[in-house]
């Protein structure tokens, strides 16, 4: 049975602040840890924001409050050079580079990266006319649902498959936009709930503080499992503090990997070490008195006790009111042939 291995996404996002050499110390940090993909956020603020658009609680919240959501977005912007030479860093240290993109113009731009794959996020999930142009492109799609009603996700989906992507190539993030995410509004069972209604793979976007939802989501069933990363949670920014440090973040992978190892498969049998184990722990008959030859054996004279080297206790309507073949002391194994 092929064994479950889960997609873990160290989402960048912004938390390089503009800095392409910070960005490239992620990529080497995130490959280091063990992260299979590394997640960038692409974007042109001139056709995703207007300007004095302000800013939502929580970028005031983790950043400076004198400037605009423009002007703050403006400063975490790369143009499709910098993509070019993170994507070519990304194999170097053998991590899938990956993008998640917010307008048509980048979209056309990234094309040039021939990428496998591109994360809708969650705010673009009812902009149909990228929808389309991503939909025609037929590549492997991941679809951020926060702030998403069912039928929101389920008009989203239809579209990109009419567009001409595969339904099979779609998998459905579960996510709770808010940074961070209080552990009371994960409502982590919805996310089997998107299993059900659209019958595709499901995964999880975690904003919480900690891991333990990721961790949980594996059980679940998540195929991936998006985290925000950061190299410093005190860095100034939006995300950095609904994010994963690289210590947290590598124990957040190795909590997933025992996770993998942990669920098994859906086969019930005995294991390996446990059989070594029924002769100790399970029990045997045995005379609880002295028995004579062709005394009836019953509950009078014989009792389970261990070991379980003997006649074990499912045998019992077998050996019940039976005719010994031999006499026993007090202590002895039963071995009646049954």
């Amino acid at each position: 049975m092929k064994k479950l291995r889960t997609c873990i996404i160290a989402e960048a996002g912004v938390n390089h602040n503009g800095s392409l050499k910070t960005a490239a110390k992620m990529i080497r940090m995130a490959a280091k840890i063990g992260a299979d993909v590394i997640k960038f956020q692409a974007f042109d603020v001139n056709e995703t924001i207007l300007k004095k658009t302000k800013k939502a609680e929580y970028q005031i919240k983790n950043t400076k409050k004198d400037e605009d959501q423009f002007e703050m977005i403006k400063k975490l912007e790369f143009k499709i050079k910098d993509f070019i030479f993170l994507k070519k860093l990304c194999k170097k240290f053998n991590i899938q580079f990956m993008c998640s993109v917010f307008d048509i113009k980048t979209l056309s731009l990234l094309k040039k990266l021939n990428l496998r794959c591109f994360k809708i996020p969650s705010g673009e999930i009812n902009n149909y006319p990228l929808l389309i142009e991503l939909g025609k492109m037929n590549k492997k799609i991941i679809l951020s649902t926060g702030m998403s009603t069912l039928k929101e996700i389920q008009n989203a989906l239809k579209l990109l498959i009419k567009s001409g992507t595969s339904k099979k190539k779609i998998t459905l993030l579960h996510c709770h936009s808010a940074y961070p995410t209080n552990i009371n509004d994960v409502n982590l069972l919805a996310m089997n709930t998107i299993k059900k209604k659209f019958n595709t793979d499901i995964g999880y976007s975690d904003h919480t503080t900690g891991f333990e939802t990721s961790i949980c989501a594996v059980a679940l069933g998540a195929k991936i499992i998006e985290k925000h990363f950061t190299l410093n949670n005190s860095s100034n920014g939006p995300d950095h503090k609904a994010s994963l440090n690289p210590k947290n973040f590598k124990k957040m992978i190795v909590g997933i990997r025992n996770s993998e190892i942990l669920l098994g498969s859906a086969i019930k049998k005995p294991q390996k070490e446990e059989i070594k184990n029924k002769k100790f722990v399970r029990k045997s008959f045995v005379a609880i008195s002295n028995i004579k030859k062709n005394e009836i054996l019953n509950s009078k004279n014989i009792s389970l006790k261990r070991p379980g080297t003997g006649i074990q206790g499912n045998k019992w309507f077998k050996i019940l009111n039976k005719k010994s073949s031999r006499s026993y002391k007090a202590g002895d194994l039963i071995t009646e042939k049954i």
